[in-house]
Formats: structure tokens, C-alpha cells, sequence
């Protein structure tokens, strides 16, 4: 091996060229195939072509040529290659680094050490050119919902076969052993708009050759960003087969009215000593402290430094080709602090034209401190930088269950006294409102969001314990059963009553239970899995969950698109006891068929009176059942709202 001309060298990362085209490494035709590798500071750079993902030598090993002005290193093979795995190695400081199948990579073989030559036509069900895209008019009607792979189809009582799989979402007319819906055909019976898929791109801490393992995680240690994981497909070993079966449960979710939302970890790798960032330009895609020493804002041990040209181009690249090659509809950035906000002003500028229904959000936070100055973070205190992003509202989450921090502390749904100003903070979605006291918020001291689209409001997610622990945990000494499940109905009506964009975790309307563990990113399945079963125990809870849920999506009241319409539109009552928020939305908002609504979250574990507007009111909310026909009328000054719930009313003309 040899390069023949001397290499060209760079002093600093600042130095390196910009490749302009979007064409790097894989480029695939019958007739010939084309190599380009970003490695502007390598000494020497060769391809190896392989019959197989995984052992044996290699079939051959072809030198690359160095295109001195843009950082790219170059060979081309004639003849028909499909089928074919290959992978690249530099040279750099006099030592041959380990081969990797390169940054871009779009299909691998098993464990993705070797990148695959395919036609992506070879990857498309049938129909998938019709595939299209439920309907979305603002991002306000949007509801979402997590899940992982696994956790959606594990559990014997799942009446799922594809256990763990991607075609588990395809599989309809699945039910529990009580006879009750499962499955895709659950999550449209419950009535969400969205599925935010944890991470489900090929991630590293999987041993796809020992599916009999068992083995569980996340997948917040990527690999391979531009591929589907091989552990939840049917074949780990075929590159076509899991993109063909992602495309089919995308294909099967559109068809069933639910958009996908894609969980995206671009802000760090699994290591950074053999990351294929690593393999191919050392130390570049990588942010480092004074000293030279990797940073960690996230918490892995390392973190990419998206302000950097090639870096931002790759974020972009592999964002606009997750939406047109598997027509993903949004993406949720992981530890989206550790971006600079730049970037992700420019994937929104992107997407929007594509398609500008496709939703981004992320965490408003990093792991960690970080170079990156504080000013340039994509944190939650810049997203009104941010046009058409939203974050998560940590502030709504602890006002509701309690800091996350510590297990035993409740919040306002297990009645927690001090929270009601974040509770109407939340209500309006972290907005601009005339009557809001912003100096008693828990973790905000103004608004920061322009728009409601722009705030995620949420009790519980992956991280930490979910909803029904950390209200079991946090509940008062000798809580019933019954009452824990009226916390859980009234937790979850905040969330959906509020402006903005509800999200919920995976299984939180099954009483969901990860026994007590706060942090399963790598616990078993018993632990983890979604038991089905407890449709039919929580029967009661699913309904309540099912019926809030719907009458969001029949009232555009609840979901209003601006700040300007929450502002004119809604009106917080003065309960004038702790625990307490009350609010009405008048005058028809936003085309509403309801005249006025009132909503009052109670969150005493006692019966509270309050005195409301008098008005020719019809409960729809009780606390305990939602029904948009009307439980009851009521036209006095006053109501009796039971303990630990949220009452709502309506005026229908």
C-alpha cells in the first residue's frame, strides 16, 4: 500500500476543506461504483471489498487517490459490486487505523462493521411509493407517544408475534389475553397522533449474532447513524432486510393515521477511540477542552462539535435522508444543549422545504458543561431562537409528580402545596400571559417559548422513574390503590388540557410499572416490557386516558395553534386555596363547537368547593370518566370538585 503523491496536511481543525458535493463514500451503479472518503488529513487511504458482513479476508484491497483540494480520497471499481461489503482505512501518523465502513454508511452487516453495496430500490415493500403521511394542519394537534421496539411487543400477553421487531408494528387484530386490543391497533384506539420511536438506528451495544441473548438497551450509543438497527429485524445479517422492514412498519404506522417520530443521538458516540468519526478524520467531528482532552457535555465521554462545517453537514445529511428514504415525520434530538443553535436553525430551514408538517424537538439541556459557548447551546432558554422547535418543559413535569431528583418528593397531583404557578405556566404552555406570576415558576423566571408548538409537555419519559413509580414512591404513607390511579388521571390531565404539545410515555394508560428501577436503559425485558394485561386490571384508566385523549383531538380549544389566540381565549380563575388551578376558554376559540370551557385541576386529596361563573355549564370531566355528551348539568355559582382530579366543564351555545 502507498499513496503516490505526498499528502496534504492541515495545522488545524479550522483549516480543513468544506466538500461541497452529497455524494461521500457510497456511490453505486451496475456499471461502476465510486468511493469518496471525507479524510483530509490522512496519509494514506485504502478500500477493502469483502464477500460477507462479518469474517474472511478480504476479496480485495484497492488504494485510494487523494483529491487534494476538498479533503477527499477516491477509488472506483468497475463492474456490478451489489452484494458486495466493503470498508475504509486511513493512515494517519504513521499508523494504520482500524478499517471502518465510514460515516455515511446506508446499509450493514451484521454488527455494522462492514458497510453493504445495495440498490435501495431492492429495500421497498410493495406499495411503499404510495406511502403517504397522515394529515397534519398545526403542530398543536399533535399527540405523542414513546416507545421502544422491544418494550411494544415483548410481553408473552402481547398477542404479537414478531416480538422485539419492527414488524410488530404492522401486525393488526392483536389482542391481550383478556380479548382487548394490542399493538398498532391500541395505539388507535387510544388516539394518538404520533409515535416517537426511541433510538432505532443501528446502535453498538447489541451483539446481533446472539439474538438468544437476549440482550436489552436503548440505543443511546450509536453506531451506524444512517441505518436501521439489525437486532430488531428479522435478519441482522441481510442489509436489505431491516430497511425493508423499518419501511414497512412506517408504511403500516401512516396507514393507520400515525405519523413516526425518529430519536436521533447525533450529539455523541459510543466511544470515540473507534468510532468510525474517528476512523476516518481523528479528532475532527469531536469537541475537546483546552487541554486537548475529549469534553463530555453528554455524559458518554464524548461530544461532537456540530459548529463544525463537516459535522453540521453530516447532522443535516443524514436528517433530510432519514425523511426522504424512510419518510420519517419528525425528529427528537437527544441532549439538543450540546447543539449549536445555528445548526438546528438550519435542519428546520431544510426540512421546511421538504415538508414543513415534519416536527423537531429535543431535550432543552446537556449532560454536562461544554466549550461550546452557553450563548450558541440549543437549550431550553434559546428555543425562542428557534422557530419551529420545541423542547421539553422540565418546569410542568416536576410541578406535577415532583423533582425528579428525589424519588420520595410528590408534586401537585399526589398534593404537594407550591406548585399552582407552574401548574398555569404549564396550562399556557410557557407563553406570554398577562396572568402568569413569573418570579414563582420552579425552574423558569419568564416565559420561553413564543409559541405553543414550541413547549413539550410531559409527566414521564424513558429517563428516570415512570409515572406510576415515581407516584408510588412520592405518595403520602398508606395511599390506596384507587387513590394512586386518581393521581395518574389527574397527572395526565394537566398535560392533556394544556396548550402546547402533550407526550407520554409508552404504557402510562396500562398503569405502567418498571418495579421501582430509575434508570433501564440496559435492564431485562420483565422490567421493561409493556404488560398488556393491565388493560383489562386498569380498564377505568385506559377509557379515562382514551376519552381525555379524544376530546383534545375534537376541541381546538384545547390546542390552540398561537400565543395571541391562548392570550384572548383563555382566563385563569383566583381559587383562592393552595392546590387549586382554574381556567376557562371562552368565545368559541380558535372554531371550537363549545361556547365556553372551564377546566379546574384539583389537586388536594380532598373534596374542594370553588365558586365558578354561573352559567348553563355540562360536566364532560368528573375526575373519574370523560363524556362529550355530558355527565351532568349544573348552573349554580359554585361546584364541588372531588379529590385529585381535574373537573371540566362546557357551555355548548
Amino acid at each position: 500500500m502507498g499513496n503516490f503523491d505526498s499528502p496534504v496536511h492541515f495545522s488545524s481543525f479550522d483549516e480543513y476543506p468544506v466538500y461541497k458535493g452529497n455524494d461521500l463514500e457510497l456511490n453505486y451503479t451496475p456499471k461502476k461504483t465510486t468511493f469518496k472518503l471525507y479524510s483530509p488529513d490522512a496519509d494514506d487511504a485504502v478500500l477493502r471489498l469483502y464477500s460477507d458482513g462479518i469474517g474472511g479476508n478480504a476479496l480485495e484491497t484497492r488504494q485510494m487517490k487523494q483529491m487534494k483540494s476538498d479533503g477527499i480520497w477516491e477509488a472506483v471499481i468497475d463492474g456490478d459490486l451489489k452484494g458486495k461489503f466493503y470498508t475504509f482505512q486511513i493512515k494517519f501518523d504513521d499508523e494504520w487505523l482500524e478499517e471502518t465502513p465510514g460515516v455515511y454508511a446506508k446499509a450493514v452487516g451484521v454488527n455494522g462493521k462492514r458497510a453493504a453495496i445495495i440498490d435501495l430500490n431492492d429495500t421497498n415493500p410493495d406499495g411503499w411509493e404510495n406511502d403517504t403521511k397522515p394529515e397534519l394542519k398545526n403542530f398543536t394537534d399533535i399527540i405523542i407517544y414513546e416507545i421502544h421496539v422491544r418494550d411494544f411487543s415483548m410481553a408473552q400477553n402481547s398477542g404479537m408475534q414478531n416480538k422485539g421487531k419492527f414488524l410488530a408494528f404492522t401486525e393488526e387484530g392483536t389482542v391481550n389475553s383478556y380479548g382487548q386490543k394490542t399493538g398498532i391497533d391500541h395505539l388507535k384506539e387510544l388516539g394518538i397522533t404520533h409515535i416517537h420511536l426511541m433510538p432505532a438506528f443501528d446502535f453498538a451495544s447489541i451483539d446481533e449474532t446472539r439474538p438468544q441473548d437476549n440482550k436489552y438497551n436503548w440505543g443511546y450509543d450509536p453506531l451506524n447513524y444512517n441505518v436501521p438497527e439489525g437486532s430488531y429485524s428479522t435478519n441482522p445479517y441481510d442489509p436489505i432486510c431491516r430497511i425493508r422492514e423499518f419501511k414497512q412498519m412506517v408504511q403500516s404506522l401512516h396507514k393507520n393515521g400515525i405519523r413516526i417520530i425518529m430519536d436521533v443521538v447525533y450529539n455523541h458516540t459510543y466511544t470515540w477511540e473507534h468510532s468510525s468519526f474517528t476512523m476516518t478524520a481523528p479528532g475532527y467531528y469531536y469537541r475537546h477542552n483546552q487541554d486537548g482532552s475529549y469534553s463530555n457535555a453528554s455524559g458518554c465521554g464524548n461530544e461532537t462539535a456540530s459548529e463544525r462545517a463537516m459535522v453540521r453537514k453530516f447532522i443535516l445529511e443524514s436528517v433530510k435522508y432519514w425523511v426522504n428514504e424512510y419518510h420519517i415525520d419528525g425528529f427528537r434530538f437527544d441532549l439538543m444543549g450540546i447543539h449549536d443553535t445555528e445548526t438546528m436553525r438550519i435542519i428546520r430551514e431544510e426540512l421546511d422545504k421538504i415538508d414543513p408538517t415534519l416536527y423537531m424537538y429535543g431535550e432543552g439541556w446537556t449532560g454536562g458543561d461544554s466549550p461550546l459557548p452557553y450563548e450558541q447551546r440549543a437549550v431550553k432558554q434559546h428555543v425562542n431562537q428557534l422557530t419551529g422547535i420545541g423542547v421539553f418543559s422540565d418546569d410542568l413535569r416536576d410541578a406535577i409528580k415532583g423533582n425528579w431528583s428525589n424519588a420520595r418528593e410528590p408534586g401537585f397531583a399526589s398534593g404537594r402545596q407550591g406548585y399552582d404557578e407552574t401548574i398555569k405556566f404549564g396550562t399556557v404552555a410557557a407563553t406570554q400571559h398577562s396572568q402568569i406570576h413569573y418570579g414563582l415558576i420552579n425552574y423558569s423566571n419568564s416565559p420561553w417559548a413564543n409559541e405553543p408548538y414550541q413547549c413539550i409537555n410531559y409527566i414521564s419519559c424513558h429517563d428516570d422513574l415512570c409515572l406510576n413509580d415515581k407516584l408510588v414512591y412520592s405518595a403520602p404513607e398508606n395511599t390506596a390503590q384507587a387513590e394512586l390511579i386518581h393521581f395518574n388521571m389527574l397527572a395526565q390531565s394537566v398535560i392533556m388540557t394544556s396548550q402546547g404539545i402533550p407526550f407520554m410515555y409508552g404504557g402510562e394508560e396500562l398503569m405502567r410499572t418498571k418495579k421501582g428501577v430509575h434508570n433501564t436503559y440496559q435492564s431485562a425485558d420483565s422490567i421493561n416490557q409493556l404488560d398488556w394485561d393491565n388493560k383489562h386490571t386498569h380498564k377505568d384508566l385506559f377509557e379515562y386516558y382514551k376519552g381525555i385523549i379524544n376530546l383534545r383531538r375534537k376541541h381546538p380549544a384545547l390546542r390552540m395553534p398561537t400565543t395571541k389566540d391562548i392570550q384572548n381565549h383563555l382566563h385563569f380563575l383566583y381559587p383562592n386555596q393552595a392546590c387549586v388551578v382554574a381556567y376557562t376558554i371562552d368565545d368559541n376559540a380558535c372554531g371550537d363547537k363549545w361556547n365556553r370551557i372551564m377546566v379546574i385541576h384539583n389537586g388536594n386529596r380532598n373534596v374542594i368547593w370553588l365558586d365558578i361563573p354561573q352559567d348553563n355549564w355540562w360536566v364532560v370531566g368528573n375526575g373519574s370518566e370523560i363524556n362529550e355528551n355530558g355527565i351532568f348539568k349544573w348552573n349554580r355559582n359554585n361546584i364541588a370538585v372531588p379529590a385529585s382530579s381535574t373537573m371540566i366543564l362546557c357551555k355548548k351555545f
